[in-house]
């Protein structure tokens, strides 16, 4: 069956209309830190946000701009420092950044998004940050997305972009995007920052339902570390340059816009993971025939971010012990007796014992870049899946001294 959509090459510059810069403003050491994403029309926006009840204060602007459904034309992002617990002056520092960047556009402030990221608690080097923005804007072209994408990297390894093309009203609609995390990666968001742009002409409730959902599947069932961050942000905007008509909950090819827009959703969250700080696995835990579908998220979440459980993934340790651990521990009621386990279709453990697999073939499984748990519960019918990673030596070396 046609999923009514392409993935293609690109990024955040892929769809008519937007242009990108990533420049340096010395907020790191030697690396690209500031990007900028410009609409060359109005374009509807739509926003997700972090639920940490200390959100910094670009977030905080965010909402705010959103709220008062202005429409967008810009986004400003700086990385190497979040602009978070840094009280009344963060906030006037992010509404500078707005305004400066409005000024050198000759567009409104209340049409400019701002977001930052990486050490939490530092004040913003405003003098750096202005000059920064100055050199976006004098930088910014049609084919800037690959350096936006590097410039709003952290501990990253490399950028993260996506695309897709439909066709809606017999015009070619495309979708680009990139993003940012690497640790503090946790649902309800993460470390992360997404940004999502198309040429479609899309209502903006619609465009808020659309994202909302893919949100919801994907960058809230990732996990690396199960730290959640004040930053997290994902914006995407709609500029109407395709001159469909306007998409809508009845639009023949809603469905199909709102699939791809979940794709691509769902391949920026999977490089996310597989970037995690330190990671060499990439696992997918998936809880079946749960009886609810709380149930069944709650026994996920614990198994994704279980410390002993990812270690053991680490050493390629088939201690499928921890994961009966991180089940008994998840605050549902259970019979031990029903459970089952699989490493990628190998049982392990039958009804809540060992099935006496020699583990030398799990080791096996467990040794690959990828695989794929999967805990049976035998209770119901709910099945809820999170991606998630390893913890490996590496992180604890990221973590105990990344200050940049």
């Amino acid at each position: 069956m046609s999923l009514g959509f392409t993935m293609t090459a690109g990024g955040i510059t892929s769809a008519r209309g937007f242009r990108a810069a990533g420049v340096a403003a010395g907020l790191k050491k030697t690396k690209p830190d500031l990007a900028l994403i410009v609409a060359d029309t109005p374009a509807t926006i739509a926003g997700v946000f972090t639920t940490n009840s200390l959100a910094a204060a670009p977030t905080q602007l965010c909402r705010e701009l959103l709220a008062a459904r202005s429409p967008a034309r810009a986004i400003i992002i700086n990385s190497g420092n979040a602009n978070a617990c840094t009280g009344p002056n963060g906030l006037r520092d992010a509404r500078r950044m707005g305004k400066l960047t409005a000024e050198l556009l000759s567009v409104e402030a209340s049409e400019v998004f701002v977001c930052s990221t990486g050490t939490i608690g530092r004040p913003l080097p405003m003098d750096r940050v202005e000059a920064g923005i100055r050199l976006a804007v004098a930088a910014l072209t049609a084919d800037g997305g690959n350096e936006a994408a590097l410039a709003i990297l952290t501990t990253d390894t490399k950028p993260k972009q996506v695309a897709a093309q439909l066709e809606i009203d017999g015009r070619t609609v495309t979708i680009g995007g990139m993003a940012k995390g690497s640790g503090m990666i946790h649902p309800n968001m993460a470390t992360l920052l997404v940004f999502l742009t198309t040429d479609a002409v899309v209502e903006a409730q619609a465009l808020q339902t659309c994202l909302a959902k893919a949100v919801n599947k994907s960058f809230n069932r990732i996990s690396v570390d199960g730290d959640q961050s004040t930053n997290d942000t994902v914006l995407f905007l709609a500029n109407g340059s395709a001159g469909n008509a306007p998409l809508g909950l009845k639009h023949p090819r809603w469905n199909f816009f709102c699939r791809a827009v979940a794709a691509l959703t769902n391949e920026l969250a999977r490089q996310i993971v597989k970037d995690g700080e330190g990671a060499t696995k990439l696992v997918t835990v998936t809880v079946a025939r749960a009886p609810s579908a709380r149930a069944a998220e709650k026994i996920a979440r614990a198994v994704a971010n279980s410390l002993l459980v990812k270690t053991s993934w680490f050493g390629a340790d088939p201690n499928w012990g921890r994961v009966m651990g991180a089940i008994g521990y998840a605050g549902v009621k259970i019979n031990p007796e029903l459970i089952d386990i699989a490493y990628d279709g190998q049982t392990a453990v039958r009804g809540g014992q060992g099935a006496g697999v020699p583990p030398e073939k799990l080791q096996a499984i467990l040794a690959k870049p990828e695989f794929a748990v999967e805990i049976d519960l035998h209770s119901g019918s709910a099945r809820y899946s999170m991606t998630t990673c390893d913890c490996s030596l590496e992180y604890v070396r990221i973590n105990a001294s990344y200050m940049t």
